[in-house]
């Protein structure tokens, strides 16, 4: 579905991408994690083709992204960056009917079926009757969804997310998570997404790839992944790490005094 081979990107002195190689599985849910300034968003903004690499192919159901044209890359790959304008003096299905861009010449208008893409993608995400309300009136999770609506409405096969749940309460991320856990269930989008809270990432993701200084250095199910000597390598701190009905969760404890191990064999306390 995408495969990053040997990328090389290198924003300053400081920071290098070398021999990057990744693929994703078409219906899987990926996130990266890892420490600030790790390459989590870079990553994501390469395969999105905003960055372009030095070295490397990526390549998106067969074909280099890099040779492909804007429109064909955006009706098949949907990308939400972490910052994005809520003060746009737009009312909701004017945001999502954006999303119809790259199906569309510049002067033509919506024709029915763009219609009923925007209308579905209202109802998907549980904007209906939210139409006609302005952007900045909405909450934060509504706006979001809002946000998520649009890439939607593009109706591509691979979603990627930055940060989505990043300023808001814990209500509203778990409204964004629900939607998409059920965008991949439901309609098989292959969904790649950056995220800080790493139990957040555990619960919702089929895979987890751990970045560390532009390098990835765990990738497997969170059950694998995550294990004490991946938190002392990569974010330099003890935890505890317990299993929940599903999937495995973990609570800090103190800032590591260990050397940077790797992971031999995980313990996980039962939950009481």
């Amino acid at each position: 579905m995408i495969s990053v081979n040997k990328v090389f990107y290198a924003h300053s002195e400081r920071f290098q991408m070398q021999n990057m190689n990744v693929h994703i599985k078409a219906g899987e849910i990926v996130s990266l994690i890892g420490p600030n300034g790790s390459g989590k968003s870079t990553l994501l903004r390469l395969i999105a083709r905003l960055l372009k690499q030095s070295e490397g192919d990526i390549i998106l159901d067969g074909k280099n992204i890099h040779m492909m044209k804007s429109a064909d890359v955006a009706k098949q790959l949907a990308m939400l960056p972490q910052m994005h304008d809520h003060q746009l003096d737009l009312t909701v299905k004017e945001l999502i009917e954006f999303g119809r861009g790259p199906h569309k010449s510049w002067s033509s208008r919506l024709n029915k079926e763009d219609e009923e893409i925007v209308d579905w993608a209202l109802s998907v995400t549980n904007l209906e009757g939210y139409e006609y309300r302005l952007l900045h009136s909405l909450s934060g999770g509504e706006r979001q969804r809002a946000w998520i609506a649009m890439t939607l409405a593009q109706r591509t096969n691979v979603l990627l997310l930055d940060e989505p749940t990043t300023f808001l309460d814990i209500v509203h991320q778990l409204e964004v998570m629900e939607l998409v856990k059920r965008l991949n269930e439901e309609f098989g989008m292959t969904i790649i997404m950056v995220l800080h809270d790493i139990n957040q990432a555990a619960q919702y993701s089929d895979r987890l790839l751990v970045l560390k200084r532009g390098k990835i250095q765990y990738d497997g199910i969170p059950e694998e992944v995550l294990c004490h000597e991946m938190f002392q390598h990569v974010f330099g701190i003890d935890v505890d790490i317990f299993q929940g009905s599903d999937k495995p969760f973990f609570t800090p404890k103190r800032i590591s005094k260990r050397g940077e191990e790797r992971c031999k064999q995980k313990s996980v306390l039962p939950l009481n």
